[in-house]
């Protein structure tokens, strides 16, 4: 009962601290677009986010070999868990970057405002010609100005307290291929130790990422897609297995199968 109370309290505190920093994201976005600066929006709010996680949440961000997401332009394809990536986003966001997510995130107050404002790629799931269009678009924006693409190729986030993926989505590769940008895997260790709504955690604790080096896509053929995403996806799989699940703070208040987990390891 008492896990349940923290869970629900620091649930609503961190709904209140993304709504703040999305009222930010709106104003940073007015203001970076009237000085001509708008490629910078996402980046000064995803840095706000993750200092505002950091000192009123308790939850820091380690990043391993964040030296390989140095050299722009590139996409980038990460696993995606929860509502928590967005504070690894905030850690790891080189300036001039931007996100693709689903067109109905648009119409969520605040945080969808933001997203629309600071020049995200919304994707409608239901209209794939439109969808592409827009990924196109957004392709030539970061390769003639040498910035970048972050990419969630499972599509949606996984809530899984396992170490595994979903299967992913080939856009981000296509994209890279016409492009001939490489595509930076980010890994993100396990994070319903720290955050899981089915069973109902809430801890303070540290997420921890890993960059992979970048993989290049010149020479790839679009017949040779399915083969590299799947190349992608088993070194990112096999990265998932090593990082195995982020710190907490408190290891008595996880789900069942990470706790089990975790007495193995001890």
């Amino acid at each position: 009962m008492g896990s349940n109370i923290v869970y629900y309290l620091r649930s609503t505190l961190g709904i209140f601290v993304l709504i703040i920093c999305a009222i930010y994201g709106v104003i940073a976005s007015i203001v970076c677009t009237l000085i001509g600066k708008q490629h910078l929006a996402q980046y000064l709010t995803a840095r706000c986010y993750s200092n505002a996680m950091k000192y009123i949440m308790n939850i820091d961000v380690k990043v391993i070999d964040e030296e390989n997401l140095k050299n722009l332009p590139f996409i980038v394809v990460s696993n995606h868990q929860s509502m928590l990536d967005i504070l690894m986003l905030g850690k790891l966001f080189p300036p001039g970057c931007t996100i693709t997510a689903k067109k109905s995130l648009k119409y969520v107050p605040f945080l969808g405002w933001f997203m629309a404002l600071s020049g995200t790629l919304f994707l409608d799931r239901s209209n794939r010609t439109k969808s592409v269009t827009t990924l196109h678009n957004g392709l030539t924006k970061i390769r003639n100005n040498k910035r970048a693409i972050w990419i969630f190729p499972e599509g949606t986030r996984s809530h899984t307290t396992d170490l595994e993926m979903l299967p992913f989505k080939k856009g981000a590769f296509h994209l890279a291929q016409q492009g001939k940008l490489p595509i930076v895997p980010v890994v993100v260790a396990n994070t319903s130790t720290i955050k899981s709504s089915k069973w109902k955690v809430y801890n303070t604790g540290c997420m921890v990422v890993k960059v992979l080096k970048p993989l290049s896509t010149e020479g790839l053929q679009k017949d040779d897609i399915p083969a590299f995403s799947e190349k992608v996806r088993d070194l990112m799989d096999k990265e998932l297995k090593e990082l195995g699940y982020c710190p907490a703070n408190n290891i008595t208040n996880l789900p069942p199968n990470v706790l089990e987990a975790q007495k193995k390891n001890l």
